[in-house]
């Protein structure tokens, strides 16, 4: 199983934003990061999340940690 810890922030609401992505399978890591220049912080926790699961091959079991 694949397990995903996911967040997001930004400076001002709105204002520039950045997310992130760590996928763990087994022992392997891989970290996604983004930014957005005017953008939200629930959009950046939201966006964490897709681009993870888009990341991850179809039929794949996740866990999802999140703060939100």
């Amino acid at each position: 199983m694949i397990h995903m810890y996911t967040d997001g922030s930004c400076l001002g609401n709105p204002g520039i934003g950045g997310w992130a992505a760590v996928i763990m399978d087994g022992y392997a890591k891989r970290t996604l990061v983004g930014r957005e220049h005017d953008t939200t912080n629930n959009r950046m926790e939201v966006l964490a999340v897709i681009k993870g699961v888009e990341a991850i091959p179809d039929r794949t079991e996740i866990t999802v940690f999140s703060d939100s």
